[in-house]
């Protein structure tokens, strides 16, 4: 529906798309921030829905593949290069840039001292909330390595993997919803209006996704071409995580930095996986292996630190944008 009005007006160019695309991943990180102020808690904010609205486009990217008969490994391709960057480069960067500290002490007196011990349990609480989802991560990563080891993901892997997903999701459901009976929290109107202008951009994203993968799959030489669509995509994909990072890093909001990244590679491994292998089974390249390896020891290494640290020290950032070059090194080159 939409590409045809946009054509009609002369505009074909893959750049209107897009901006189309970036449009509606800041229209959706914009109301996704509005939610705060209408009782959303930070935690949930980040583990539930921040992922599905930044992940949405991986998702979008499965069935649009299969739709228009591309090669299956691309979306794997698009899937490892989705995690990789968010635990590298897009914690590793706001960590250089301003440090990304849950926990953290702090001394007063009075109601200072009150309101910094009151802080404090609060960041307790991120943590532990974090340290399960990274949790949650290692398991999901460990879980397709294990499915995949034979070199193939077949349906009944990937209904494992999507049966995975949803347990998970549902955990973290229940948990919002015992925190808001605690905390008497109820949604009002505005909530709703936010729902569904996020449903609006959603459908925005559709559309400029389906477009692009069209057009690139179209281009059959050079570096914007069909040979190099997984890696494409999964760049594009990663944009609307890059602006939750960078703009929740500058902020000072670790918790939602970390649970927006950590969580967002649950959408893609094992979700969108799992729907790729029940569409159509796929063979397992040997890079996607490596690649799983360097998802997995990032997940340790994340879980390291916010245990010795309550953090991501500037140090330990300038590492994963090291291991990141070295992955996409390692990728162009083999």
């Amino acid at each position: 529906m939409l590409p045809p009005l946009i054509e009609s007006l002369g505009l074909t160019d893959p750049g209107v798309y897009l901006c189309l695309f970036l449009v509606a991943s800041l229209l959706m990180l914009w109301r996704l921030e509005a939610m705060l102020d209408h009782g959303l808690e930070g935690t949930a904010l980040g583990t539930i829905l921040m992922p599905y609205c930044s992940g949405l486009g991986n998702v979008l990217f499965v069935f649009i593949l299969t739709r228009q008969g591309g090669a299956p490994v691309e979306a794997l391709t698009n899937s490892l290069v989705n995690n990789v960057t968010t635990l590298t480069l897009l914690l590793g960067l706001p960590a250089v840039l301003w440090g990304l500290q849950v926990t953290g002490g702090g001394a007063g007196g009075g109601k200072a001292r009150g309101k910094t011990a009151s802080a404090n349990v609060g960041a307790q609480i991120d943590r532990l909330s974090l340290m399960l989802t990274i949790t949650a991560v290692l398991f999901f990563t460990g879980a397709t390595w294990l499915l995949a080891e034979d070199g193939q993901l077949t349906r009944t892997d990937g209904l494992l993997l999507i049966g995975l997903f949803l347990f998970w999701q549902t955990f973290q459901v229940f948990d919002v919803l015992k925190h808001n009976v605690r905390q008497k929290i109820s949604y009002r109107l505005m909530f709703y209006v936010d729902i569904a202008l996020v449903l609006l951009s959603a459908w925005l994203l559709y559309e400029s996704i389906d477009w692009l993968v069209a057009w690139i799959s179209a281009q059959k030489t050079g570096f914007l071409s069909v040979d190099n669509l997984g890696w494409l995509s999964g760049w594009l994909m990663v944009l609307p995580n890059a602006l939750l990072a960078l703009y929740w890093g500058r902020k000072r909001r670790a918790d939602i930095v970390y649970s927006s990244q950590v969580g967002d590679g649950h959408i893609c491994i094992p979700l969108c996986l799992g729907i790729l292998a029940v569409l159509t089974p796929v063979a397992v390249p040997p890079f996607f292996m490596t690649g799983l390896w360097l998802i997995l020891g990032a997940v340790v290494a994340h879980a390291g630190f916010l245990l010795l640290y309550g953090g991501l020290p500037r140090w330990a950032g300038g590492v994963l944008l090291v291991s990141y070059a070295w992955f996409v090194w390692a990728g162009w080159s083999g």
